[in-house]
């Protein structure tokens, strides 16, 4: 099902669906109201959402969907309006797979790797089982307040024994994941934080300036050279590998795919394993596919805490199951439990 309010961009997202034979165009609806009425009739296997709508916007259309009817959607999204990139994140916050680039004019450079990357999710995003979805509140809140407790009740831990960094990676699912954990860190979280999000590179400056309003912890797009400082949070750019090097100065990479990813989480935990050892902390997130699984046992042999996430709160077990197939997640937890286990890392005597 394709909801876009625009004629004619509906009718180029029909032409792009309909070039490729493993999709069938089922419903093509202006608004979402009209999807609403039609989803139980044609019962789609996956969802084009578009974002700015008349009358019930794309983000509420996502919460009653996945209240109501839970189905995989897709946002397509225009990355250069601000407004279009926070609605998107939050309707993935709300129960979205992922989010890709809004097509434009067949004649456009840029058309074929768009309307093919478009397709390609819709065809993956279909596949996802999902779960219906009900109003959240003010979790966020209460969760930064039960870690900074937490925190605060902790003895330190010994210099020799604390970690001094936190990567974390994820994909498809990975941006609420990320809020979630990240947003149960408290203000004065001491270890600087690396983030791979797998992501189209048009929307990571979109990406990281709405994960820095929904988290305590400031939040920006890593720069080659700068030095990764305690308690802030640095988001690989798109398209570019993110690494830490010696004495905790970023380096940003146009080096070679790995696994087929850029950024890749493999190349920022083979950073992490070789620059900080025992005192890495590394974090594998819901994801499709097997990014960061050998990169998450290198630090394992290196001595660092590793934490994959549990199948029972993973949106995609891909990246997480490769982990653990691997044995190198020391700690394999729900999601909601991620956040208290890297606090424990950082002070050990932590209660449980």
């Amino acid at each position: 099902m394709l909801v876009e309010d625009s004629l004619v961009v509906r009718q180029l997202l029909a032409h792009i669906v309909g070039r490729d034979p493993r999709l069938t165009l089922v419903a093509a609806v202006a608004s979402a109201e009209e999807a609403l009425e039609q989803i139980a009739v044609v019962r789609p296997d996956v969802i084009s959402m578009d974002i700015r709508l008349p009358g019930i916007d794309g983000l509420e259309a996502t919460r009653r969907i996945m209240a109501e009817h839970p189905t995989p959607i897709v946002v397509v999204a225009d990355a250069v309006e601000d407004s279009s990139l926070r609605i998107s994140m939050n309707a993935l916050r709300a129960g979205a797979l992922s989010v890709v680039e809004k097509p434009v004019a067949t004649t456009h450079s840029g058309y074929d790797a768009v309307a093919g990357e478009i397709c390609t999710q819709l065809r993956i995003m279909a596949q996802v089982p999902v779960i219906r979805r009900r109003p959240i509140g003010s979790e966020w809140a209460g969760r930064r307040a039960a870690a900074r407790s937490a925190s605060e009740a902790a003895p330190e831990a010994a210099p020799s024994d604390r970690p001094t960094v936190l990567a974390i990676a994820a994909s498809t699912g990975g941006p609420p994941a990320l809020a979630r954990v990240i947003g149960a860190l408290p203000e004065d979280f001491t270890l600087p934080v690396l983030v791979v999000q797998h992501m189209g590179a048009a929307f990571m400056e979109g990406f990281a300036a709405w994960l820095n309003g929904v988290v305590a912890l400031p939040v920006s797009v890593a720069v080659d050279g700068e030095r990764a400082e305690g308690g802030r949070v640095y988001v690989a750019p798109g398209d570019r590998h993110l690494e830490i090097g010696a004495g905790g100065i970023l380096r940003i990479l146009d080096s070679a795919p790995v696994g087929g990813q850029r950024p890749a989480a493999t190349v920022l935990f083979r950073s992490v394993a070789r620059q900080a050892g025992r005192a890495g902390i590394g974090v594998l997130l819901t994801g499709m596919g097997e990014d960061g699984a050998l990169g998450l046992l290198d630090m394992q042999r290196a001595g660092a805490q590793t934490i994959a996430e549990h199948e029972s709160t993973a949106v995609v077990y891909g990246m997480p199951a490769a982990a653990v197939r691997l044995s190198a997640a020391r700690s394999v937890l729900p999601l909601d439990r991620v956040a208290g286990e890297i606090l424990r890392s950082v002070s050990p005597d932590q209660p449980a």
